[in-house]
């Protein structure tokens, strides 16, 4: 599946997107105030009760911005997190987008200069020891400025709850892995076109209870490469708090690191965002 055309990817990318969205909206139209959670008051695990055995539920979270004058940009975020909780899988689905036009002064031109989706998806086989399971993951990233194509990694192995405690949980993943990127057309050789490799995948989530209306959230992944690649690291960190009903406020502070970008590309990039949540 990995040889379809860069236009196949293009159309595939933004059908998953609607979908994802269309997806969302339909499940939080059979009843937007029915089992809604507030962030402090139920825990993760409260959370996945309530709704376990129930086809999807989760949260979207929405950015928009329009800046005139001195400065001419738009920028759009969308940012989505489903779930299903069955008898003996958990599975959580994501999608990341960010997308942002700046007007070029010395041409006046509106100018892309951010265009990237993220999708993930990982299912955990609960095991008969309690908050232990047997995990895949997979996922898939475009984006336009990176210089590749597309990259996406495939992981499998073990995760367990490390610590539990009144207002903390923890919980981490780690497994083996493959890689694989495509480099830009217009960039590409021959000999780096196409990379695949081993790597080596740890994750963890670590979630604390602020206050009766604010979480706080860590989330880390690391992807060490076997094969001599690019290992990565990415880390997101944010502050949910709830401002009335279902909807919240969340600041986001996230952090990526390449330790072998493409060619002028730095080996890091972060952003600094401020959304708002709906949790159905």
């Amino acid at each position: 599946m990995f040889d379809l055309t860069p236009s196949c990817f293009y159309t595939l990318k933004r059908a998953l997107l609607v979908a994802f969205m269309l997806a969302s909206w339909q499940v939080a139209a059979v009843d937007p105030f029915e089992d809604f959670h507030e962030y402090g008051q139920l825990s993760e695990e409260e959370i996945h009760k309530i709704h376990k055995g129930e086809m999807l539920y989760g949260d979207m979270e929405f950015g928009f911005m329009i800046s005139s004058g001195n400065t001419d940009s738009t920028s759009f975020k969308y940012k989505g997190n489903l779930y299903q909780d069955f008898e003996k899988w958990r599975n959580q689905f994501k999608i990341d987008t960010l997308y942002k036009r700046d007007r070029n002064d010395e041409t006046g031109d509106d100018e892309v200069s951010a265009d990237r989706i993220f999708i993930s998806a990982q299912g955990n086989y609960k095991l008969n020891v309690k908050n232990e399971s047997f995990f895949i993951y997979a996922d898939y990233e475009e984006d336009e400025f990176s210089g590749l194509e597309f990259k996406s990694t495939v992981a499998t192995g073990y995760g367990n709850r490390i610590y539990q405690g009144s207002k903390n949980k923890v919980d981490i993943d780690v497994g083996p892995g493959l890689y694989r990127s495509v480099a830009d057309e217009d960039m590409a050789t021959e000999e780096d076109e196409t990379k695949t490799g081993y790597l080596l995948r740890l994750a963890l989530q670590w979630e604390r209870t602020v206050s009766a209306r604010t979480r706080f959230n860590q989330d880390v992944s690391y992807e060490q490469s076997m094969s001599g690649l690019n290992s990565r690291l990415k880390s997101e960190t944010s502050l949910i708090s709830k401002i009335m009903g279902d909807v919240s406020l969340k600041f986001t502070y996230m952090y990526r690191y390449n330790s072998k970008p493409e060619e002028d590309k730095l080996k890091y990039d972060s952003e600094l965002s401020a959304t708002f949540v709906y949790s159905f």
